[in-house]
């Protein structure tokens, strides 16, 4: 009993140890702000709270904060389905829907299927809601999944997900049909299974959204053409069918937090903006939205927000503004994950780039904190830091 109480005592000394050696090494960092308030708050810790600093993936509590202000945690995006029975075509109206996942495209199979559709020609994509030929800062550059670009009608976050098995390609993913595109990603690797995103073209991703569409009807017994076109719904055609996503605003928004979705967050953004300004949205349109509406909301100076993943480097915000942030974003506080035990927070990670914001939990005080490090530190630190201030507030 005594040496299991030894060891005990050892693992909480350790564990302090660790915690006070974060906070000394975050005391000698020159490039770093912090700040920790109580519920009402008052500031409890400040080190460099007005100064700007790159913000990362911490953005995201912007576009998730602006989202849920405009369209409530129970909104549900709705995708609008249009057959011209003359021409035997169906009409997609794009509507920036992030999560168009495989699940959601089955279900719209069936569901078109139950409108005694037989017979489709061809798939017409109306995606009028995003600029053409879009790409945002941070998206596109390479085959990652995280760097998919946006596009108004997008399928499985614009990602294609196969594998090489006995020299054919099949699709890793049992739900998901395979499609020409999809085969077309073959060249990418030799063997094994690869996630990788639709390309730098949103074209491609459009392509894709239709491929796979057009698979599922199929598998519903629907005879579906190979021919897609792109286009504007014609005037006077009446909806088919609108397909409302399973999933609610808060549900996208909390899984955006968790895995640090670029792709959600700049779909949030690029729909915020269009629907703002009525018009196509670009990165030119987003950057105006972000910055005028946390302008307005906040009366923020001296800050800058380019896009609403966090990805451009040209990001500024400050400790004391995702401070403010977090006070407002309080009562959707359980969309955040818990990075560490009673500190549940949005990290941030660029090269040299180390943020993390959030709550610092206690029974029911909540207290928001800001941690900004913009130069290179162990991915651990920030963590660590967290945790040490939880144990001192």
């Amino acid at each position: 009993m005594i040496k299991i109480l030894l060891i005990f005592l050892s693992l909480i000394y350790s564990s302090i140890a660790l915690s006070n050696d974060a906070l000394s090494k975050f005391s000698r960092l020159s490039n770093a702000g912090l700040l920790v308030t109580n519920v009402q708050g008052i500031p409890l810790k400040e080190t460099r709270a007005s100064q700007s600093f790159v913000p990362a993936s911490t953005v995201k509590l912007a576009t998730a904060f602006l989202a849920l202000k405009r369209f409530s945690p129970n909104y549900r995006f709705r995708t609008n389905f249009y057959f011209d029975q003359a021409s035997k075509t169906l009409w997609v109206k794009g509507s920036g829907d992030p999560y168009l996942v495989s699940e959601e495209l089955e279900k719209i199979a069936q569901q078109l299927s139950r409108k005694r559709i037989q017979q489709i020609d061809k798939i017409a994509l109306d995606t009028s809601l995003f600029q053409q030929g879009l790409v945002l800062a941070g998206t596109g550059t390479t085959n990652n999944p995280y760097d998919a670009v946006p596009s108004a009608l997008a399928a499985n976050f614009n990602t294609v997900n196969i594998k090489k098995q006995h020299g054919k390609v099949v699709s890793a993913e049992s739900h998901t049909p395979l499609t020409p595109y999809a085969i077309s990603m073959k060249k990418r690797f030799n063997k094994g299974t690869l996630r990788v995103n639709t390309g730098r073209n949103p074209l491609n991703a459009e392509k894709y959204f239709a491929e796979l569409l057009a698979a599922f009807l199929r598998k519903e017994g629907v005879q579906v053409g190979n021919t897609i076109e792109r286009g504007t719904i014609p005037v006077g055609l009446q909806v088919t069918y609108q397909h409302s996503n399973s999933r609610t605003l808060a549900e996208m928004i909390q899984a955006m937090l968790k895995y640090s979705t670029n792709f959600i967050a700049n779909q949030l953004a690029l729909v915020l903006a269009a629907d703002k300004y009525k018009q196509p949205a670009s990165a030119q349109l987003v950057k105006q939205y972000m910055n005028s509406s946390l302008q307005a909301f906040f009366h923020w100076q001296d800050f800058n927000i380019q896009d609403g993943a966090g990805l451009s480097r040209q990001n500024r915000l400050k400790p004391k503004q995702l401070v403010d942030l977090l006070k407002q974003f309080r009562q959707w506080k359980h969309l955040l994950p818990e990075k560490e035990k009673g500190v549940y927070a949005k990290s941030g990670t660029l090269k040299g780039v180390s943020t993390l914001a959030g709550y610092l939990v206690k029974g029911n005080d909540w207290k928001p904190f800001a941690l900004m490090i913009n130069q290179s530190v162990s991915h651990n630190l920030r963590n660590q830091i967290a945790s040490q201030l939880r144990q001192i507030y």
